[in-house]
């Protein structure tokens, strides 16, 4: 008889012994009892591996839940799966003409879906008491792989039609499909084993579609809040119009404009129309005649700088003389600064302004007296004055960009009808196909690791290290006030990760296997694979773009 082999599994420092060829989920369920969380998948050696794989070596493992990053897209990816399924299950797959899951809102996907039924709360109950059985049945979620050509001629089969396009584009000859009780799809990642993983979730008429409904990261056994900002949800919903308008809704047809020579009309179609907006925007604030001061906040890596001379510039047009005051430059002095509960300066909190200088500022500007503008000097961190004397006229703005703009609390002296508030993000809509959506949060990152790269001479690693901060100060300082804002403007453009794609591309590859946000990187650089590249030569120098990728005219 065969000795069996065994390995060795070092799991939180310690050694554990497994014969070869033990799944992962057998392996797993031996430290289930350790997380409230259920394990998604492991880390092995750094690369993520789903619970089917089988060791086959000796290896460090780490056990990945919902609580982490890869964990909860996987949920997520495996969640809509399931309310696929269970949808055309309901319905019957002849009435349905397409499901698209659209974008996040709120921890929740908004989903549209067209077809021969009538989409109402009693169908929506239908599906989820359908997922709800499923999911009790614990059905086998399968991974198999298929010829490029079979898995098209599948697609188109079952009217999937995108998936088929996307896939033509690929260069591999073989692609990784997912089985669920004989529904097959393409999910871009992981997935769980099989739908007993999937308990949290709830499904809502919203607006013309509706929401799956899902956990959140740090609750992952809850359903999150479902809050939604009727003002974003219309700019995604007013972008989506446009992205089909250009015939560009996602990743396939984007793809198929680029091979067919179309990139350049779509460039200037796509900037003619984010143009358009921005005067709108100004005309807007010109009729007001009380506005004094433009607020523009939003994220990380939207745009605000390039976006702030745009509008500077069609407010000229308008007839206005903006002047342009960053809030950085009322940033308290170093030591009076406030620190996080790790003893760490918060440059984000809005502690770390002098709201009080600011605000008596900007009254006596109000009230016509001149007044001298601080500028913060970053190296002594100290604010500093220079004789930078402005005085407000008949027909002058204040542009003013910073990280509090949309919060009262900042501006709390200034009159209300004085203020008119900008909340600008890159809110894209493109998508991979139907199923597959692109996080907002993934297209800013890659314009950050581009523009971090070439300006700040960051690497890919620090940047995507610095990632889950950024992020929670959004959360804290930005994200709440969004609907307080006149205005949403999105900065999303349509062909930006085809552009930066040779940009980001081998940065990414300079991540270290080794690291921790090599995980991340490799994420990033699959997604990327998606798309033919644009070359630069055709932006134009007033493109937003340009604040990433250099060769503006605007200095930012």
């Amino acid at each position: 008889m065969e000795e069996t082999t065994m390995r060795t599994v070092t799991v939180g420092g310690v050694e554990y012994s497994y014969p070869h060829g033990t799944p992962f989920r057998a392996i797993a369920a031996d430290f289930q009892d350790q997380s409230p969380y259920d394990i998604l998948l492991v880390n092995r050696d750094g690369k993520l591996c789903e619970l089917h794989k089988v060791l086959d070596r000796d290896c460090s493992l780490k056990m990945i839940t919902a609580q982490d990053k890869p964990g909860i897209q996987t949920y997520e990816r495996s969640a809509v799966f399931l309310m696929l399924k269970a949808f055309y299950d309901v319905v019957g797959r002849e009435n349905v003409e397409r499901i698209s899951v659209e974008y996040s809102l709120s921890s929740a996907l908004f989903i549209l879906a067209r077809g021969n039924f009538t989409l109402d709360q009693a169908l929506l109950d239908r599906v989820e008491a359908r997922m709800r059985e499923m999911s009790a049945q614990a059905l086998p979620i399968e991974k198999q792989t298929l010829n490029t050509d079979d898995a098209m001629e599948l697609f188109h089969k079952n009217r999937l039609v995108h998936k088929a396009q996307l896939l033509s584009f690929r260069i591999n000859s073989h692609v990784n499909v997912y089985s669920l009780d004989g529904f097959v799809d393409y999910f871009y990642g992981y997935m769980a084993p099989d739908t007993g993983y999937i308990k949290c979730f709830g499904l809502e008429l919203f607006e013309n579609g509706f929401v799956l409904r899902l956990p959140t990261q740090k609750n992952p056994n809850q359903l999150g809040d479902f809050r939604p900002s009727r003002k974003v949800f219309r700019e995604l919903y007013e972008s989506t119009l446009r992205f089909e308008a250009l015939n560009a809704s996602n990743v396939a047809e984007l793809n198929t404009t680029i091979s067919q020579g179309g990139a350049m009309s779509l460039i200037l179609a796509h900037e003619a129309m984010m143009e358009k907006k921005i005067g709108d925007i100004a005309a807007e604030i010109a009729q007001r005649k009380e506005v004094r001061f433009v607020m523009i906040a939003g994220p990380s890596s939207s745009g605000k700088t390039t976006f702030s001379h745009r509008l500077s510039t069609q407010l000229r047009a308008c007839g206005l003389r903006p002047h342009a005051i960053a809030t950085d430059n009322y940033f308290k002095n170093r030591e009076d600064t406030p620190r996080d509960e790790n003893g760490n300066y918060d440059f984000e909190g809005l502690g770390a302004m002098d709201v009080e200088q600011f605000n008596t500022d900007m009254v006596r500007l109000l009230d016509g007296e001149t007044v001298e503008i601080p500028s913060f000097n970053f190296k002594k961190g100290a604010r500093e004055y220079n004789g930078n004397f402005l005085t407000l006229r008949e027909g002058d703005v204040l542009v003013i960009e910073g990280i509090h703009c949309l919060n009262d609390q900042f501006t709390h002296s200034l009159p209300k009808e004085s203020k008119y508030k900008i909340y600008i993000s890159c809110l894209t809509t493109l998508n991979i196909d139907d199923h597959n959506r692109i996080p907002t949060t993934d297209a800013r990152l890659l314009r950050r690791i581009e523009r971090d790269a070439r300006t700040r001479g960051y690497s890919a690693q620090a940047t995507i290290k610095m990632c889950p901060s950024v992020r929670r100060g959004e959360e804290n300082n930005i994200f709440p006030f969004q609907d307080s804002a006149d205005m949403i403007f999105n900065s999303a453009l349509i062909y930006e990760t085809a552009l930066l794609k040779p940009y980001v591309q081998p940065l990414l590859f300079g991540v270290p296997r080794d690291s921790e946000e090599f995980i991340e990187a490799k994420r990033l650089l699959k997604f990327l694979n998606y798309f033919l590249p644009i070359p630069a030569d055709n932006i134009p120098k007033t493109s937003l773009m340009r604040e990433f990728i250099g060769g503006g005219c605007y200095h930012v």
